[in-house]
């Protein structure tokens, strides 16, 4: 069973954002090849934290998902986000069900399939997530990245909504060493 704390969607939405980053049209080569290149993936994530380790039989479904996930964050509007969504939700198994934790948090649990995958669970988590920033913060927040010739597309969950890269640590720093290196070279210091 996959729980998610109600107000949480931007936990999901990271694993979500993570995710799709690793696609070979964002990176140009392929970044979940094995187990472990997923299981650090997910350790590095609070939404991937309590699910189990991934094992090699764990990576080509992953990988299907990425591609279902990043066609969510491209559609055209919430409805059909939404709709995308449900369709996760359903390779979880059941839908979702709102209760309190044992510390009395109100917390979405998506009861998983006894036999459902890591590529299942993992669907569960980006689809509530995918709910919560459709409901609270709008289907605006669904955005393709704005550095120049990167394919990717990202969830911005954050507060302000100003996010504008999908992996800011490379394409906003890549473009910021270009704008850089263009001043440099006008004579433009600062």
């Amino acid at each position: 069973m996959v729980h998610i704390p109600i107000g949480d969607y931007v936990a999901g939405a990271e694993l979500a954002n993570a995710l799709i980053s690793t696609s070979p049209t964002v990176r140009g080569a392929e970044a979940l090849p094995d187990a472990a290149a997923l299981a650090g993936l997910l350790a590095g994530l609070p939404a991937g934290r309590d699910l189990r380790v991934p094992d090699a039989a764990d990576v080509q479904p992953v990988q299907l998902l990425r591609r279902e996930a990043r066609g969510i964050v491209e559609t055209e509007n919430g409805e059909q986000s939404a709709a995308g969504a449900a369709v996760l939700l359903r390779r979880a198994g059941r839908a979702p069900v709102l209760r309190r934790d044992p510390s009395g948090r109100w917390q979405w649990f998506v009861p998983t399939a006894p036999d459902a995958s890591l590529a299942d669970e993992l669907a569960a988590v980006i689809a509530v997530a995918v709910l919560g920033v459709v409901r609270a913060l709008g289907h605006e927040r669904f955005r393709a990245c704005a550095a120049p010739g990167c394919r990717g597309v990202f969830i911005d969950a954050s507060r302000a909504g100003r996010r504008r890269y999908c992996m800011p640590e490379r394409c906003g720093n890549r473009l910021n060493v270009a704008n850089h290196r263009a001043r440099r070279q006008a004579g433009v210091t600062r």
